[in-house]
């Protein structure tokens, strides 16, 4: 690795810690020795990065620095390619969109070489199984999860059975053939996951829900001691 790309790759870890880490980590985690660390933050510093800290207290970037021009490595442009082709594939317009226009906009700045190895990029995303019918211009799931709005939805369970539910969503997940609205549910005094093709009318509320998405999902995942991929989509399972 040359000595600007270990610089860079110091600046992409420093982005990852809120709070000062200190060097005899940064250093192992870079493979350098924590003269080398000392010197290479150093002279960020003196470039002009906003780095806080000072050996033995540890170090942290304030917020609201950017990177220069990223240089990506291979494997990094193939998995940026393939992600942003699966999104602006499999989900609703807007997010379609938004992966599209971050893929112009990374091409636009990176050299001549990465920007034509993006261009030709030959990972694609085959046609899913079963198209979603989630490919509405605006999101009402999305869009109250971001907000933090209480909805009042309309839900068909596996039998067909109809119930009125208010919820607090708080998380979405995404399968190639559905997509489940994680929430707590009022009714049930419970969190419930509910497929979103299975909600027949949606009511995003103007009331925020009492506490914040994060806290939310910290206590799903506390309760269920499993991350949230975990989630099988299958009907059954994921219905209330």
């Amino acid at each position: 690795m040359s000595r600007s790309e270990r610089l860079l790759h110091l600046l992409q870890v420093l982005r990852r810690y809120r709070r000062p880490v200190r060097g005899q980590a940064l250093a192992a985690e870079l493979g350098v020795s924590i003269r080398t660390l000392y010197r290479d933050i150093a002279s960020l510093q003196a470039q002009g990065a906003m780095i806080d800290g000072e050996p033995g207290v540890g170090y942290v970037m304030k917020p609201g620095y950017l990177l220069p021009p990223l240089m990506f490595r291979s494997e990094e442009l193939d998995a940026l390619v393939l992600g942003m082709r699966w999104v602006a594939d499999r989900c609703d317009r807007t997010l379609s969109s938004g992966a599209l226009s971050t893929l112009a906009k990374i091409a636009a700045v990176l050299p001549a070489e990465l920007r034509r190895e993006l261009e030709e990029s030959s990972l694609l995303v085959g046609a899913p199984l079963k198209r979603s019918a989630d490919k509405a211009p605006d999101d009402p799931l999305r869009a109250a999860v971001r907000e933090e709005q209480k909805l009042n939805i309309t839900y068909v369970d596996a039998r067909g059975i109809h119930s009125q539910r208010v919820v607090w969503p708080f998380a979405l997940v995404y399968f190639d053939q559905a997509r489940v609205l994680m929430c707590w549910c009022e009714l049930r005094a419970d969190f419930r996951n509910f497929r979103s093709d299975r909600i027949s009318n949606v009511e995003q509320l103007k009331e925020r829900y009492p506490k914040r998405r994060s806290t939310l999902l910290r206590e799903w995942r506390s309760l269920n001691q499993v991350a949230s991929r975990t989630i099988l989509p299958e009907s059954d399972s994921i219905a209330p």
